[in-house]
């Protein structure tokens, strides 16, 4: 794959399997590289508190969001796309990818249940119990399972695993 094609990376996983951290490393790896990147936390895109509507409302308003600030950033010449959400199944990957309009890598993150606990004991919030609860839900529903193009074991340092992406893409 060279520098020259448009491509995109979506790191999913449930609430804590380090999505956001290792797309920040897969970003500032790019960066040291010189290699043009957008880096987006999708979940930013569909934040809002429209008063109506739940998951589905929300995802609707970030594939939107989405497409908009895609095209933005490929009129500004960059070619690599670091995306970060959990994605339930494949019927969402497919709607992602057609709205970033540019051919997308599906990473999934795993990590035990009880590793995202101890990891976040240290600082959890009112809405990160809730979020944490959802993991769990996630998790024995499966949900996210099959929807990857890979699975990565997210047990190492964020670097390696970030090198590690990196490397499965053609990236480096």
């Amino acid at each position: 794959m060279g520098e020259r094609e448009l491509e995109g990376v979506l790191i999913t996983g449930v609430y804590g399997s380090g999505k956001s951290s290792v797309a920040a490393e897969v970003a500032y790896l790019l960066e040291q590289r010189q290699q043009s990147y957008a880096l987006l936390d999708l979940d930013y895109l569909s934040w809002a508190g429209t008063g109506r509507g739940g998951r589905a409302e929300e995802f609707g308003l970030l594939l939107q969001n989405l497409a908009d600030v895609m095209r933005n950033y490929r009129r500004a010449g960059i070619l690599r796309f670091v995306l970060a959400y959990f994605v339930r199944d494949a019927a969402e990957v497919q709607a992602l990818r057609q709205a970033a309009g540019v051919p997308v890598h599906v990473a999934r993150l795993e990590v035990p249940l009880a590793e995202i606990e101890r990891r976040l004991a240290a600082d959890i919030t009112s809405g990160r119990h809730d979020d944490l609860r959802q993991a769990a839900s996630s998790v024995a529903a499966c949900e996210g399972v099959g929807a990857e193009d890979v699975v990565i074991t997210n047990d190492r340092p964020i670097r390696v695993v970030a090198e590690g992406l990196l490397a499965l893409l053609g990236w480096l």
